[in-house]
């Protein structure tokens, strides 16, 4: 960001001391004019005409023209000082004035045998003023002063050739081999250097004799030469990596930027230049190991265990450096290789809990988090030595909490949930830390986090000890909660979790005291809470509940009074589904429908059909929330750049998240919805289910693109396959434009085809292939389509895209790769806090031994698995120890048919393959033998 944008964007900025523009102005033009030049008036007058330009202050190109010719006379003037804000100044404002180039002679005149102080400041300022048609002129004086002896004045000539890159790339390409001979060379300052400023005085001696930024300036411009030649690059690295050609450590962390950049396009070069990253991890200078090790870091799925292990060895050591900004990257990465492979940073175990009681809060806090996560790999047992561990870490967290603000405790209690919902294992203590820290004294957000916290660990924890431990400390927090929001969140937890516990009326009377003793919004919500228990547990409990409720009808506040009315009609009339709800409409299709609805008056002749917003079960909903809360906890530790940041973002995080989800479920209405104004399919009925992500079958580079959709309609017992084709031929346009799909299984059978009547240069259209399915009873209804593009190809003749009305074309015809139904297709995610009593319900049970393709790790197969069959993994068994030959997959889902599908399997790697034997069961009767043969 220029100084300029950034004084206009500085709200605190202080302007009042400027002088005024016009008066500088014509001061300048009569200073500038005088003879003989006063030198001292004339620095004091670009200073204050500088200090305008930084501010914001723009001159009209008229005056900014006659500025810059009054400046060009102060050529004339040999005062050093002078001539440096001389191209400053016209530097600045070279932007906005006319006939620039009248002062090139007098620039050029300088760089080649001008003083050594303004020398730089006249390289660049010549940068600014040259264009493209003068460039060259100036060709053979850039080429010297990058390979200039004195590095300022190569620094200087190498950041000029950056400003030429956009309007003379090919005149800075035959800088090329000076570049180069820029970086290898050794350049220092002249033995004058710094005394030719008295700021320094006569303490020269112990200044340095070069800076070797020649170097980061040289390679980022070959960089930008080279980098569409990955070869040239190759090369370049190679050389500069050998023996110590680069000596400055920013060139030298830019370098591995690069690197990181090649292995991100191609990483199978890993072999050549993962020791090139090893070397650096050794380097004297910690920004280097820094760098090295991030970069390694984010490769880790391309390098070795013992290879990783050197990384973790650098970052153990910069944990115990002096430096705080040094400590904090180390642990940021430490932090970050703990999120998926905690059992990896054992070793650093000690360094850690050292740094709990760090200076710095920030490296406190990540000290705590990561050691959190090193609990959730199974590296702190339940025995008495990992209790002792749990029981330290505790004790330091609870002296901490003390000392650091609410934000970082706001971060490390979601460090603790996200450990509590992945490994429900390792619960008990962290539970009970959360439900201390909740009577402490706090503000609204910090009690809401850790209340955030506890209900997601009611919603999702399988103990339900646990669900009863915490609801009661919710119980006790309410007693004195002094922030209203939450009491009534409070109280509508209990009234949907209170009625199944084993002592419901424990509950009841704490929430009967929020009607006694809260104020009116408290106790309206503590009516519902207590409708809740009556309309559930029925019996004795009913009758009490309407005795409590009947004493309400006399509360001063109305909405007490109607609330109590209507939910002892409700009770009495038996209507439970009016109090509590099984399922609960998708609120972002319904939103969705009512926009549409409303913003059209022609709609208002209908009634709005509420039959058509999708109705969401309970646990399917369950399903999202656990979803939306591992990705968001997993996002806020991974992505953040730091710990305030992570603060910052936390919302975003959340909302961006909670949106995807949503987009989701929009995206499958409108499909309903396009394909509901087909005729051809206006009897197929409600769609079941489509794939929301199209699947692309040509590369994106093709002459036409090919993406498809899956849609099936599982009572009408059809599937209709939607491809989205796109044509990139600029000068062709495409006619009657089908797909032949060819089924490999004989049950599926087309009915018809909806072509594309044409498709114009960049156009995007659709084809519709219909086809009849088999029902689950026939036990196959896995299939693979052959799929060829059928079209008429026909020549554009004119700038408008017209064909010529006399040529019939040619029919052609292009093979696409084949798609494939899958047994994940006819499945979604579902989530349940007891996989094991859910697998002995159910029924149907199948298994199968398979060899699960294509992976050679535990952890791929899994990733694996979980995509192909499209169900959710519970129990936080999709962690994979990166040391483990074994491993055993929990896999929950719900089919389109409506029945619950489990799948558990055992992993194991034996002769570098990964064998799984899968045991399946299903409520769909020959629904788990579809599962366990769909899995490869």
């Amino acid at each position: 960001m220029s100084t300029q944008t950034y004084k206009k964007q500085d709200a605190y900025a202080s302007t009042s001391g400027l002088p005024d523009k016009m008066a500088i102005f014509q001061e300048c033009l009569q200073q500038f004019n005088a003879s003989p030049v006063n030198a001292k008036k004339c620095r004091q007058l670009l200073a204050k005409l500088l200090r305008l330009i930084y501010y914001g202050e723009s001159f009209p190109s008229q005056e900014s023209t006659t500025l810059f010719f009054s400046i060009s006379k102060l050529f004339q003037h040999k005062d050093s000082s002078l001539r440096q804000l001389v191209y400053l100044t016209i530097k600045e404002l070279s932007s906005t004035s006319d006939d620039i180039l009248m002062v090139t002679s007098s620039i050029m005149r300088d760089i080649q045998g001008g003083d050594i102080i303004y020398k730089p400041n006249a390289i660049r300022t010549l940068s600014k003023v040259l264009d493209s048609t003068t460039v060259n002129a100036a060709e053979r004086l850039f080429k010297n002063a990058i390979v200039d002896k004195n590095p300022v004045i190569s620094s200087a000539a190498l950041i000029s050739s950056y400003n030429l890159l956009p309007n003379a790339k090919d005149v800075v390409k035959r800088f090329t081999n000076e570049t180069l001979e820029s970086i290898q060379s050794h350049k220092q300052f002249p033995s004058n250097q710094f005394q030719l400023h008295e700021f320094y005085g006569s303490s020269t001696s112990k200044l340095p004799t070069t800076s070797y930024m020649y170097q980061y300036h040289a390679l980022g411009l070959l960089y930008h030469l080279r980098n569409h030649d990955k070869m040239a690059l190759m090369k370049l690295i190679t050389t500069l990596s050998e023996g110590s050609a680069l000596k400055n450590s920013l060139s030298i962390i830019q370098l591995i930027r690069y690197i990181n950049k090649i292995l991100l396009d191609d990483e199978s070069l890993i072999i050549h230049l993962y020791p090139i990253l090893a070397g650096f991890l050794k380097h004297k200078s910690d920004m280097v190991e820094l760098e090295a090790s991030k970069t390694l870091v984010s490769l880790q799925h391309l390098i070795k265990d013992d290879q990783f292990m050197s990384i973790i060895t650098t970052l153990q050591k910069l944990l115990g450096v002096p430096r705080t900004a040094t400590r904090f990257a180390a642990i940021r990465l430490i932090n970050k290789i703990s999120t998926k492979h905690p059992e990896k940073i054992i070793v650093v175990t000690a360094e850690l809990e050292e740094l709990i009681n760090d200076a710095n809060r920030s490296i406190s806090t990540l000290a705590i988090t990561t050691l959190l996560k090193t609990m959730g790999a199974g590296t702190i047992d339940s025995g008495s030595v990992g209790g002792e561990s749990v029981d330290r870490l505790i004790s330091k967290m609870t002296s901490l909490m003390d000392e650091i603000t609410e934000d970082f405790k706001i971060v490390i209690i979601e460090a603790i949930e996200n450990l509590a919902l992945k490994f429900p294992a390792k619960h008990k203590k962290l539970v009970s830390f959360l439900t201390d820290l909740l009577r402490d004294d706090g503000t609204l957000p910090l009690k809401t986090s850790i209340v955030d916290a506890l209900f997601d660990l009611i919603k999702f924890l399988p103990d339900a000890g646990a669900k009863q431990l915490i609801l009661m400390n919710l119980c006790e927090f309410i007693e004195d909660c002094e922030f209203t929001e939450l009491s009534v969140r409070i109280l509508h937890l209990l009234g949907e979790e209170g009625p199944h516990t084993s002592n419901p009326s424990y509950y009841i009377r704490h929430i009967y005291n929020r009607l006694v003793l809260e104020n009116s919004i408290v106790r309206s919500s503590a009516v519902i809470s207590l409708a809740k228990f009556a309309a559930i547990c029925g019996g004795e409990i009913s009758k009490n509940i309407q005795i409590l409720l009947s004493r309400c009808l006399n509360d001063i506040d109305d909405e007490v009074r109607d609330r109590a009315a209507l939910s002892l009609k409700f009770i009495g009339g038996n209507h439970k589904n009016l109090i509590v709800n099984e399922s609960k409409y998708d609120l972002s299709a319904l939103e969705n429908k009512l926009t549409h609805y409303l913003n059209d008056e022609s709609n208002f002749i209908n009634k709005f059909d509420i039959s058509e917003i999708p109705i969401i079960s309970n646990e399917e909903l369950k399903s999202i929330e656990y979803n939306r809360k591992i990705n968001r906890l997993d996002s806020s530790t991974t992505d953040s750049a730091d710990i305030t940041e992570t603060i910052d973002k936390s919302k975003d995080n959340d909302k961006s998240i909670g949106d995807s989800v949503s987009n989701d479920l929009l995206k499958q209405q409108e499909y309903a919805q396009e394909l509901s104004t087909i005729p051809e399919f206006s009897n197929y009925g409600k769609l079941s289910k489509s794939t929301i992500t199209p699947i692309y079958l040509t590369e994106k580079e093709n002459e036409f693109v090919v993406t498809v959709v899956k849609h099936f309609f599982i009572e009408s017992k059809k599937l209709v396959l939607q491809y989205n084709i796109t044509n990139t031929l600029p000068r062709s346009v495409l006619q009657d434009i089908s797909v032949i799909a060819q089924p490999d299984n004989e049950l599926y059978e087309e009915d018809f085809i909806i072509p594309i009547n044409e498709l114009k240069p960049d156009q995007n259209g659709i084809v519709y292939v219909s086809f009849s399915t088999p029902t689950i009873e026939d036990g196959d209804i896995l299939v693979a389509f052959g799929n060829t593009v059928a079209y008429t190809n026909k020549d554009i003749i004119d700038e408008d895209g017209n064909v010529d009305p006399r040529d019939d074309g040619w029919s052609d015809e292009y093979q696409i790769d084949d798609l494939e139904v899958s047994a994940g297709d006819f499945v979604t995610p579902l989530y349940n806090s007891n996989f094991t009593a859910l697998f002995d319900q159910l029924d149907n049970y199948e298994t199968s031994v398979v060899t699960i393709s294509g992976t050679d790790t535990l952890e791929n197969a899994v990733t694996k698995l979980r995509n192909s069959l499209n169900l959710l993994p519970l129990d936080g068994s999709d962690y994979v120890p990166s040391d483990s030959t074994s491993h055993i997959l929990k896999l929950l889902g719900k089919d389109v048919w409506g029945g619950k599908v489990v799948v558990s399997a055992r992993l194991a790697v034996t002769g570098g393959k990964v064998v799984a034997k899968l045991e399946a069961k299903s409520e769909t009767e020959t629904f788990s033998s579809i599962i366990t043969g769909g899995a490869y």
